[in-house]
C-alpha cells in the first residue's frame, strides 16, 4: 500500500513508522473474517481492513471515500462525522486482539499501526467530558496496585448490600495459598502486575509451587502495571513512564542472576515483549528495555521447557475441561497450542473449541468502556466453550478469567492453578 503523508506527518518518527507498517498491506481482506467486531457488527469500518484504510486517509489528510475501499462491499455510512471522529469511533471499538495479524498473509503489524492511529487521533479529536473523566478515572485507579486493591476490597466487603447489577460485577475474594521459598540453583523473577494480586493471588502462588517442583525458585518482584492499559488508551507518555519504572524495579533481580522474567498474565507478557521496540528511542533505557523483552517468558514456555512426566503420580480421575486461549497468548505471544499440550500431558480431558481464535470481549478496559459489545462477545464465546459440556474452563489471562467468570455456568481458572492442583494430587478445582 502506497501512502503520501500529509505535511503534519511528513518527516516525523510516527509518520515514517506508519508508512513502513502500511507498506505490506494489499487490502486483501483475509483479516476481516477473523475480526471479532466485524463478525459481530457486520461493518467493514469495524474490521481491520476498514480501520487501516481510515488510518491511511488520516495520514494523507484526506476524507474517507466509501467507494474507494472495495466497491463490492456494502459499507455502512460514516455518520457524517469528520475523518478523525470516525476513526476514533472505530478504533475505540477495536479489541486489540491481533487476530488479524495471525491471519494476515503479508505479515502486517496491525497492533502497532493501531497504537499509532490511536495516539494521533487522540490528539486531534477532543473527547466529550464524560468520556475524558471515565478514562482518566480508570487510569488513576486500575494500573495502581494498592489503589485498585483498596477499591476492590471495599466492594467485596459491601457486596451483599449492593444492587444485583453491581454485585454481579464484583468477584469473590480469593486466597493465595503457600508460596515455597526453597533454595535452588536456579531462580526467576515473576511479574505480579496491578490487578492480579487483588483479583487472583492464587495464580502466581500456583506458578511458584509448580516451578519449585521443577527446581526453580520464583521471586516476586515489587511491581505494578506493565503499562499496557495506558498504552492502549493512547496515554503514551504515561505508558512509557510505567515501563521505565518497571525496568528500574526489575534490574536488580536481573543483575542478581535471575534467568527469566516469568509472566502468568498473557496480556502483560505480550506488552513486555514490546518494551524494546517501544523504548527504542530512549537512550537511557533502550538497552535495558531490549534485555527485559528478551527475558520475558510466559509461564507456559517455562513449564513446557522444564516438564517432567514423573511429576504425575496417583492422580485423580481426569476432568473434562476446555481451554480458552486468550488473544494475547495466541496472537500476541504466538504461543497457540503450548498450554493445550501441557494440559493434555497432565491428563486432563481437553475438549475441542470452535472458533478458538475469537476474543471473549475482556480486552483490558474494553469490558468497561465498550460494555455492550464486550458482553455480546462474551455470550458468543461462552456458547462455544460450553458446547462440549465441560466441568471447568481454563484460561491464561486474568482479564479473560474475570470477564468469563462473571457469566460462566462453570468455574473458570488459570491453567497453572489447575496444573498445580493436578500434580499435587488435590481434589479438582
Amino acid at each position: 500500500m502506497k501512502i503520501d503523508l500529509a505535511p503534519p506527518y511528513r518527516g516525523t518518527d510516527l509518520g515514517h513508522e506508519a508508512e513502513t507498517l502500511l507498506g505490506p498491506c494489499v487490502q486483501c481482506g483475509q483479516c476481516t473474517f477473523t475480526c471479532p467486531t466485524f463478525r459481530l457488527l457486520d461493518d467493514e469500518w469495524d474490521g481491520p481492513r476498514g480501520r487501516i484504510y481510515l488510518i491511511k486517509q488520516m495520514l494523507e489528510g484526506k476524507e474517507p471515500d466509501e467507494a474507494a475501499l472495495l466497491p463490492a462491499y456494502s459499507l455502512k455510512t460514516l455518520e457524517g462525522k469528520s475523518l478523525e471522529a470516525n476513526l476514533q469511533l472505530h478504533l475505540d471499538r477495536c479489541l486489540s486482539c491481533r487476530s488479524c495479524e495471525t491471519s494476515c498473509p503479508q505479515g502486517v503489524r496491525y497492533g502497532r499501526l493501531l497504537d499509532i492511529g490511536r495516539e494521533l487521533v487522540e490528539k486531534a479529536v477532543p473527547r466529550p467530558l464524560k468520556e475524558r473523566l471515565a478514562r482518566r478515572a480508570l487510569r488513576a485507579v486500575v494500573p495502581h496496585r494498592y489503589r485498585f486493591t483498596a477499591l476492590l476490597r471495599a466492594g467485596q466487603t459491601l457486596r451483599r448490600f449492593l444492587p444485583d447489577t453491581v454485585r454481579s460485577r464484583i468477584p469473590q475474594r480469593r486466597t493465595a495459598g503457600a508460596w515455597p521459598d526453597h533454595a535452588h540453583a536456579r531462580s526467576m523473577v515473576i511479574w505480579q502486575g496491578c490487578v492480579q494480586p487483588a483479583l487472583a493471588p492464587d495464580i502466581n502462588a500456583a506458578a511458584a509451587r509448580v516451578l519449585d517442583r521443577l527446581g526453580i525458585r520464583l521471586i516476586a518482584a515489587n511491581n505494578g502495571c506493565c503499562g499496557a492499559l495506558s498504552h492502549h488508551m493512547a496515554a503514551t507518555d504515561e505508558a512509557r513512564a510505567f515501563m521505565r519504572k518497571n525496568i528500574d524495579a526489575l534490574w536488580p533481580h536481573i543483575e542478581a542472576g535471575a534467568e527469566a522474567l516469568v509472566i502468568t498474565a498473557s496480556g502483560c507478557g505480550a506488552h513486555f515483549r514490546d518494551y524494546g521496540q517501544l523504548l527504542h528511542d530512549d537512550p537511557h533505557y533502550r538497552d535495558k528495555a531490549k534485555r527485559v523483552s528478551e527475558m520475558a517468558r510466559d509461564i507456559a514456555e517455562i513449564v513446557a521447557a522444564e516438564w517432567r512426566d514423573e511429576l504425575l503420580q496417583d492422580l485423580p480421575a481426569p476432568q473434562r475441561i476446555v481451554f480458552q486461549s486468550s488473544c494475547s497468548l495466541q496472537h500476541g505471544e504466538k504461543l497457540n497450542g503450548v498450554v493445550e499440550m501441557l494440559l493434555k500431558r497432565a491428563g486432563f480431558k481437553l475438549m475441542p473449541v470452535s472458533y478458538s481464535f475469537m476474543c471473549c470481549g475482556a480486552a483490558g478496559t474494553y469490558s468497561l468502556l465498550q460494555r455492550t459489545l464486550s458482553e455480546s462477545l462474551r455470550e458468543r464465546k461462552l456458547k462455544t466453550l460450553m458446547a462440549s459440556r465441560p466441568v471447568a474452563i481454563a484460561t491464561a489471562n486474568i482479564g479473560c478469567l474475570t470477564h468469563l467468570a462473571l457469566a460462566s455456568p462453570v468455574p473458570v481458572h488459570h491453567w497453572i492453578e489447575m496444573l498445580d492442583a493436578r500434580i499435587s494430587g488435590e481434589a479438582p478445582l
